[in-house]
């Protein structure tokens, strides 16, 4: 018996890093997991690892910013298991520059994937929460929906070259905390997760220059000198980045029937940072 026993759930950006393991976490633990990627392959093998593990999970890979996208993301929970009760918003990438030489394409791009696609996801499953709360209420139950939003130390308290991404999770913070207010009434729980440094491939130790990633044609800069890791871990209380799977924890605490009192919250999930 897994705390989340029949339970679904959508999770953006779930086909690696933080994602895939909040994927592969929600499941474990008895959730049917809709799957997203941007890219085909990597969601298709959270989908085969959720399996192989004996629980329940589908495919739906596309772009979070494609216009349509969140009604198919929203719909393919619907359609297939017939509701949908967790949403984690995660999808995203970095795209750094100080604010000199920062482009609109790099600034849009950033809060388009941070900020407006969670908004759209959120909105397309609107009508399902309402008509789910309302049936729950005719039939005398009171029944938790969670919605955990990824955010950033970035978004709490800025970070030099980020000024589209920092505006991004901070703006996810608003989000969070409006919707905790509107959807209160019915029984969601609306949090957020900042986190500080996560070793994904995106922040990954690098030597040398930044390695550079496929972003939907666009090849954004990935990793973080090691040096640079070295002075950011220095600084952690507890001596070290923190992994994907400890992340996933974190959302995963916010989606359990024990946090059905915590709403328009912002976790600091730092290491002590």
């Amino acid at each position: 018996m897994g705390r989340l026993d029949g339970r679904i759930a959508i999770v953006s950006g779930s086909g690696r890093g933080i994602g895939r393991a909040c994927a592969i976490k929600l499941a474990a633990e008895g959730a049917r997991v809709v799957v997203n990627d941007l890219d085909a392959a990597p969601a298709a093998d959270v989908v085969a690892a959720i399996r192989a593990g004996g629980g329940e999970a589908i495919a739906v890979p596309g772009s979070v910013t494609e216009d349509g996208f969140a009604e198919r993301f929203v719909a393919a929970a619907v359609d297939t298991w017939g509701g949908l009760d967790i949403i984690v918003n995660n999808a995203g990438f970095t795209w750094d520059s100080v604010i000199q030489k920062m482009t609109d394409e790099q600034f849009d791009a950033v809060l388009d994937v941070h900020l407006k696609a969670p908004f759209r996801i959120l909105r397309a499953a609107a009508g399902v929460i309402r008509e789910a709360a309302k049936r729950d209420a005719a039939a005398g139950r009171e029944v938790f929906r969670k919605v955990v939003n990824v955010s950033s130390i970035s978004g709490t308290q800025g970070n030099a070259g980020q000024t589209n991404y920092s505006t991004a999770k901070a703006g996810i913070t608003g989000m969070t905390r409006t919707l905790a207010r509107e959807w209160g009434r019915y029984k969601v729980n609306v949090n957020a997760v900042a986190f500080g440094y996560i070793v994904t491939r995106m922040t990954q130790a690098v030597e040398g220059g930044p390695a550079t990633l496929d972003v939907g044609g666009r090849a954004i800069p990935a990793g973080i000198p090691a040096q640079q890791v070295r002075m950011m871990e220095a600084g952690i209380p507890l001596g070290r980045g923190g992994t994907a799977e400890e992340a996933a924890d974190a959302i995963y605490l916010l989606c359990t029937p024990e946090a059905n009192y915590i709403s328009g919250h912002v976790l600091m999930v730092t290491g002590g940072l």
